[in-house]
């Protein structure tokens, strides 16, 4: 759908800001509210912004130019008629919106999209009562809408595809920075990653512990454009307060115990609009005093509740890591967002600051997201980093330099000393490309001769191993598909002949090549309900990664020739039956982690290799070569130091501390 015509419905700050930016870029604007006046100050407003624009050489069009393509109107359903999008920019009250959602339902064209400018209130709640819900999207500017570079655009639970690729694509139009919200949720993204620091702040100066100046003055130190309180002046103090009583409502009710904003607020003290907020705005911008920065708290305090607020959005499935960092670099104006914050922070730094918080103010917005408290910070936000569980950073020589940042779809862990995690990072299905390929090939090898590890375990970015292979990269010749599944095998085949035990983590999907990657590996652990099974007969093609040979040497032809010809899928407990699982269990990340840990432990690493390729080799070798094989190994686990250790622990009692040589 092309958009041409634009109406906007409320002519305030953020209303009157939207509609000179889709002016700016050549839109048909129409400017809706309630009285003249209203209307007559936003254009005068817009005017005057324009002028400064044009100053600085930012436009190219004059003012009257640009200001030609507003019409203004105090008729709601006259407004929208023509329209092709309408963006509704009226206060923050669910109700309020909800009834213009109506009238916009029912005056504005079949196919005209409706969004809202909401900053914190669901889609799916402004939608609820309405019949044509997959017209309906959220599209949140940010203050100044001319200058500030993020929109970020929302997907209700029943909002189309079609209408959210539309207002992608029109935010790029207008030379900003779009990030898509795939779960809608209270806050979205940049205010919910804002909320909790916000609430901290807010505690802090009620506890006593900091003042206001000091506390602004402290964060300036560190970089930020505002203190958190000067931005609640800026943003109006009832759009915070509100905020935060939304999130008590919808999120957390500890987010209700924040005390000194409702005290501004009930005495209408509501920041630079009203001259009067955390400070006085009566003679401009105040300024705030670096020398009177605090000495009570420290980076970390507020770097850590944003962290565990971007962690539990990954983890839920909201937003990529990538959009998070960008929506707050560009939402809130800063150099560096919650991913960056988390680079250069261990784990075991967050997870501390977090349970400190939440003990000292009794209050359980702060408590640690679920994979801060399993050491898996690094890996949800997709950095590619390696820590052991303890967090601190494994040094070049414990295994190499080189992964620092070199992945971009995968992710290359040390959760253990003498275990390594490849986590496959490409949400939301984690599907496999060429790209992917080349990293994991490049991951197996410098695991390779790394004597410390013992087990690597394979699996995928929240709740999925992996869909299969990405079907996008199909359009080339069958020559170039062949090369293609020659290298996949290639890469497969490496699970199988590395000389450490491989173990792949099933969960979600672990379809078509997934599938295959998992049969390279030594072992296998799922869930009960993921699905697995070669849906390529169904699209016209063969599993072309290895996957027809090693599924009939685990589970026989017969069985391998019905899941293969039929397409069929089949869940954990029933591969768990045919033998393909090893091991079922609810969290199958979890539970592999601590099967590793007892093998790493309990067994030593060069018979792991010898083992390894005893049964991997044997079983293509005739009988009596195999035996000879076996005997061979048998003699090279004899000499080494390794025996000597095990043999000394069984006589000691203890556990033995293999070292694999």
């Amino acid at each position: 759908m092309e958009i041409k015509n634009v109406t906007v419905i409320g002519a305030g700050e953020m209303g009157h800001g939207i509609a000179e930016l889709m002016a700016i870029n050549g839109y048909n604007v129409g400017l809706e509210d309630v009285s003249q006046e209203i209307l007559r100050r936003a254009l005068e407003n817009i005017r005057k912004s324009l002028a400064k624009l044009r100053d600085k050489g930012q436009i190219k069009d004059t003012v009257e130019a640009v200001m030609s393509h507003i019409t203004t109107y105090t008729s709601l359903e006259e407004s929208v008629k023509d329209a092709d999008l309408v963006i509704e920019a009226i206060p923050e009250i669910e109700d309020l919106k909800k009834k213009v959602f109506t009238d916009l339902e029912k005056f504005s064209r079949k196919d005209a999209i409706l969004a809202s400018n909401t900053s914190n209130i669901r889609i799916t709640d402004i939608a609820a009562g309405l019949k044509e819900r997959h017209r309906v999207a959220g599209l949140h500017f940010f203050n100044p809408p001319v200058l500030m570079k993020l929109v970020e655009v929302i997907k209700g639970e029943e909002t189309s595809d079609s209408t959210i690729d539309t207002l992608y694509n029109l935010v790029k139009s207008l030379d900003k920075y779009p990030i898509r919200v795939i779960k809608d949720i209270p806050g979205f993204v940049v205010n919910r990653v804002n909320a909790p620091g916000t609430l901290l702040m807010c505690l802090l100066v009620d506890s006593g512990t900091v003042g206001v100046e000091e506390l602004d003055a402290f964060m300036k130190k560190q970089g930020f454009p505002m203190g958190p309180f000067e931005l609640a002046d800026y943003v109006g103090v009832d759009v915070v307060y509100h905020s935060l009583e939304y999130f008590a409502r919808t999120v957390n009710p500890d987010y209700g115990k924040c005390n000194l904003f409702t005290e501004l607020y009930n005495k209408k003290h509501l920041g630079m609009k009203t001259g009067r907020g955390f400070y006085d705005w009566s003679g401009g911008r105040p300024v705030i005093h670096p020398e009177k920065a605090t000495d009570k708290i420290t980076p970390l305090d507020f770097y850590a509740v944003e962290i565990n607020e971007a962690v539990k959005l990954v983890e839920g499935g909201v937003a990529s890591p990538e959009d998070i960092e960008m929506g707050v670099r560009f939402g809130l104006n800063r150099k560096y967002g919650p991913v960056t914050e988390a680079k250069d922070i261990t784990n075991d730094q967050v997870l501390a600051k977090l349970e400190e918080l939440t003990k000292k103010f009794n209050n359980s917005v702060f408590e640690p997201a679920e994979s801060i408290k399993k050491g898996r910070m690094h890996a949800v936000l997709g950095l590619g980093v390696l820590t052991h569980e303890s967090g601190d950073t494994i040094k070049a020589n414990d295994l190499t330099a080189d992964i620092r940042a070199d992945f971009r779809n995968i992710v290359l862990e040390r959760p253990e000393k003498r275990i390594a995690r490849i986590v496959l990072n490409r949400p939301k299905y984690n599907t496999i490309n060429s790209d992917l390929l080349g990293e994991l090939e490049g991951a197996l090898r410098m695991l390779w001769n790394e004597r410390e590890v013992s087990v690597v375990i394979i699996t995928g970015h929240g709740s999925i191993l992996s869909a299969g292979a990405d079907l996008k990269e199909f359009s080339m010749s069958s020559y170039e598909f062949m090369e293609g599944s020659r290298r996949g095998e290639r890469i497969f085949e490496m699970l199988s002949d590395m000389p450490k035990l491989t173990m792949a983590v099933m969960k979600g999907f672990a379809l078509g090549g997934a599938f295959e990657m998992s049969l390279a590996c030594d072992l296998r652990v799922g869930t009960e309900d993921v699905k697995m099974g070669f849906p390529e007969v169904t699209l016209g093609l063969i599993p072309g990664w290895g996957g027809s040979q090693r599924l009939a040497r685990l589970i026989g032809l017969g069985r391998a020739m019905e899941l293969t010809v039929t397409g069929k899928r089949i869940s954990g407990k029933e591969a768990y039956a045919m033998g393909i699982l090893n091991m079922v269990a609810e969290d199958a990340d979890e539970a592999a982690l601590e099967y590793a840990k007892s093998i790493a432990q309990k067994s030593a690493p060069i018979s792991i290799t010898l083992i390894k390729r005893l049964l991997n080799k044997g079983n293509t070798v005739p009988r009596d070569v195999g035996l000879e094989m076996e005997a061979f190994a048998a003699g090279v686990a004899f000499s080494t130091e390794d025996l000597k250790e095990g043999i000394s622990a069984f006589f000691e009692k203890r556990e033995p501390r293999f070292r694999g040589k």
